[in-house]
């Protein structure tokens, strides 16, 4: 995708999806602000955590990076019944608005094409970390469900920060820590449009790439598998 239609289709986005009293400093704040409350508010619940109920966090941690992995690969690339907000926001407008070749954002406003709009996170935890969490104190124990949900909305801050960081100018500060500019190449070529629907799902740690075969590292270009199917296209 050239980078005339890159801006082109940013302008119409913008126009289209970022209403005037936008302020992308807003979402930012009711992102971190109401997600890192109800984290703290979770884990002042915790009373004399048993050992064995700290193995809650790393089993959550790698549940919430496999949803992250299966979600992206699965309906934010793939038409699913149901779930057409999250393709057309995620294939149809994210990934025209940032090509591996324009990966920055413009200004603040921009971050209305990165972070999750305020319902979609209300959605997915009382879709999914709720009912879990409730299940969790049930048959297991109450110290385990709030683990189990302060670890997940924990998750949640660290996806939304890497992925807000991997859209920041080159000249950003934090673009230049170590660990994000490795992530930031691997989500870089995931936007590549040969890539898109094949390689690099996971947007924090690539761990369930490595586990299902789909990491690609950006030095090395691989075809997309031919067993593979290509997202299915929306009619207007």
């Amino acid at each position: 995708m050239a980078a005339e239609a890159v801006a082109a289709f940013r302008e119409e986005y913008r126009q289209a999806h970022v209403p005037a009293a936008y302020r992308g400093w807003r979402h930012l704040l009711f992102t971190f602000g109401i997600d890192g409350a109800a984290m703290v508010a979770a884990i002042l619940q915790l009373e004399q955590v048993r050992p064995i109920e700290w193995l809650a966090i790393p089993l959550t941690f790698l549940y919430t990076n496999f949803a992250e992995y299966w979600g992206h690969r699965g309906p934010m690339h793939h038409l699913k019944r149901g779930l057409r907000l999250v393709y057309e926001r995620h294939t149809r407008q994210h990934h025209r608005f940032f090509t591996d070749r324009n990966m920055e954002l413009d200004g603040l406003r921009d971050l209305r094409a990165v972070l999750f709009p305020p319902v979609l996170m209300i959605f997915f935890f009382t879709a999914f970390a709720l009912p879990v969490g409730l299940a969790l104190a049930w048959v297991a124990s109450p110290n385990v469900a709030w683990l189990y949900i302060a670890t997940s909305l924990g998750y949640f801050l660290n996806y939304e920060f890497l992925h807000m960081a991997y859209h920041l100018p080159a000249s950003h500060p934090v673009g230049r820590w170590p660990l994000i500019g490795r992530l930031k190449r691997l989500h870089q070529a995931h936007h590549d449009p040969r890539l898109m629907a094949h390689y690099n799902f996971n947007i924090t740690y690539p761990i369930f790439d490595v586990v299902f075969g789909t990491l690609h590292r950006p030095h090395r270009w691989r075809a997309p598998p031919r067993s593979s199917r290509s997202p299915r296209r929306v009619r207007p």
